[in-house]
């Protein structure tokens, strides 16, 4: 009724697959950093975005942006 080295060495076999299998479940749940994190937008963009939109006229775009710039 023993199974020996041989019946031990397939639990731990069937237990190394387990341990995979969990492992690389969670690994493909995982969100990493830079996912998570919303990329921030500088002020140049913010007021590229305004002058695109129709936000802010010319002048006002040159004006800040040459602001920004000092």
């Amino acid at each position: 009724m023993m199974w020996g080295w041989g019946g031990m060495s397939i639990g731990l076999f069937f237990l190394l697959i387990v341990g995979l299998i969990v492992y690389l479940v969670i690994e493909s749940t995982r969100t990493t950093k830079s996912e998570s994190i919303p990329k921030e937008k500088t002020p140049l963009e913010i007021l590229k975005r305004r002058y695109a939109m129709g936000e802010i006229n010319k002048e006002e775009y040159d004006r800040i942006r040459n602001d920004l710039k000092a």
